[in-house]
């Protein structure tokens, strides 16, 4: 199931778009209405978001600005932008400042849907999408670990490779195992953890000096956590003014 934030600058559009993309159990929607609620989401560890929707309109909104602040907090999954009668002009200036897609309203569910689950099997499978966990830069699309240094290279498995982007996506913050049993392997409340630790214990192996005294791939609240890189602080100062959506 792929997770997904939505912006929009009304509780009721909000509501209304999730519960259309959730039909069909392919998405799990998280509702805010306005940029400083969202943000909220990120730091207090509900930040795994598979991509990011904003809903705006280019009359009341500047969206291209909407998406670079959005873009500040998660780097690393795509942003669609849903909007009524944008023009050219607007459309170009958004996805320079970092949006993957711009659809028009009104839009049909089943074509948003299937938008949206693209672009993010693009981003995931992309050759350039790269981050650095402690000596190593990370290139999930290869599932090579490679030490900055020295260019020594490691090669992962394919579910080591999806634990690592999933708790990439967590920006720092913990994931019970639970949870990663959950949406990386598929199980159902109750399952046994230890399919979860016994991953954990060969990435330690892979990416730690000392394994047993783990520094980048860290227990943390029942869970586990990459902090090699610590969470992006929100606001940036130069964006303290103009968070809300509306007005």
């Amino acid at each position: 199931m792929n997770r997904l934030l939505i912006v929009a600058n009304d509780n009721t559009t909000s509501l209304r778009i999730g519960l259309e993309l959730e039909q069909g159990g392919l998405f799990h929607a998280t509702m805010t209405s306005n940029l400083t609620e969202a943000a909220s989401r990120g730091t207090n560890g509900a930040g795994q978001y598979d991509a990011v929707l904003i809903v705006g309109s280019p009359a009341t909104h500047n969206l291209a600005g909407m998406c670079g602040r959005v873009r500040q907090f998660w780097s690393n999954c795509p942003i669609v932008v849903l909007t009524h009668a944008a023009d050219e002009a607007t459309i170009v200036t958004t996805l320079d400042a970092g949006a993957a897609d711009v659809i028009l309203a009104p839009h049909r569910s089943a074509e948003l849907r299937a938008r949206l689950q693209a672009h993010i099997r693009a981003h995931a499978n992309s050759a350039g999408v790269s981050f650095q966990i402690g000596p190593y830069l990370f290139h999930p699309a290869t599932r090579v670990l490679r030490h900055v240094t020295t260019g020594a290279s490691l090669r992962l498995t394919y579910k080591e490779t999806e634990v690592l982007k999933y708790l990439n996506r967590s920006n720092g913050h913990a994931v019970a195992r639970l949870t990663l049993l959950r949406d990386v392997w598929g199980y159902k409340e109750g399952a046994d953890s230890y399919t979860v630790e016994s991953h954990i214990y060969r990435l330690r192996r892979k990416l730690e000096a000392d394994p047993a005294r783990p520094r980048f791939l860290v227990n943390d609240a029942g869970g586990y956590a990459l902090v090699s890189a610590p969470p992006r602080p929100w606001p940036p100062a130069r964006a303290q003014a103009g968070m809300q959506l509306a007005g």
